[in-house]
């Protein structure tokens, strides 16, 4: 009997030890994360609108000198960055441009680099770094990028917004295939407004793409919006700062544009 009691309270014993170290590890990924989100980029600012379409818009708003091109093979909230997702993608290929300072991000990749939008000249957001000053450029590779200084830019590749062009935006959308533009889903986008601030926009809300440029063009830059790009959208749509997350559908995305302060 006294041999049955002592086995019982041994196993209550490691039982015990299993939960208090099983705490102390989820104590020690805390405060890890804490850490972690101590020393992440705070030169943003993060707001959130509803649209009376009903769309409801994230968005983290800085200079574009703020911004970089990253590859991640991961899902932007589980990313070592705050940001949102970039271009189009299949399995592990970028088929966006996706450039900083004429290099690729994805150039260990045999096919899809980021050198180039797949079949299509599509619009592509360029900040010229001599200069500091954006613009979209309709292009199929990023050799046919117009820059003062190649050394000194991004460009990321998405679908032209015609934000100044609201008679030929959809023709325009349709010459670049753009995907699923009737139908309700998530979307993202990068715009930029008369003073040179870069918008960087995530939807919670599923729509079309009309709707979703209605609603950007309604709330965000007060009127003063210039252009921009539509990103991959539908589960693609993600986001990571230090107020929200955004994770899509969960799926991994291979690019991404960060903060980098």
């Amino acid at each position: 009997m006294t041999k049955v009691k002592l086995g019982l309270l041994g196993l209550f014993v490691l039982v015990a030890l299993g939960l208090i170290l099983a705490i102390m590890l989820k104590v020690l990924a805390s405060d890890e994360a804490a850490y972690e989100e101590l020393n992440m980029p705070r030169d943003y600012v993060y707001g959130k609108e509803l649209a009376s379409n009903g769309m409801e818009l994230h968005y983290l708003r800085t200079r574009p000198s703020n911004v970089s091109l990253v590859p991640i093979h991961n899902n932007v909230t589980a990313a070592s960055y705050y940001g949102i997702n970039g271009g189009f993608f299949y399995q592990e290929a970028l088929l966006s441009i996706a450039v900083v300072n004429d290099v690729p991000v994805n150039e260990e990749k045999g096919y899809g680099t980021g050198a180039e939008n797949a079949k299509y000249a599509r619009g592509t957001l360029v900040w010229d770094g001599a200069s500091d000053r954006l613009s979209v450029q309709v292009v199929r590779r990023s050799s046919e990028l117009t820059v003062t200084d190649r050394s000194q830019f991004w460009a990321q590749g998405g679908i032209s917004m015609g934000l100044g062009k609201n008679e030929s935006w959809v023709e325009q959308s349709m010459v670049e295939s753009a995907p699923l533009p009737d139908q309700l889903c998530l979307r993202s986008a990068a715009v930029y407004d008369e003073e040179g601030s870069l918008y960087l926009i995530v939807s919670a809300t599923k729509a079309t793409l009309a709707d979703f440029r209605a609603a950007i063009l309604e709330r965000i830059g007060e009127g003063r919006l210039v252009d921009g790009i539509f990103l991959d959208g539908d589960g693609s749509s993600q986001m990571r700062n230090r107020e929200i997350k955004l994770r899509g559908d969960g799926r991994p995305v291979v690019q991404m544009i960060r903060l980098i302060r």
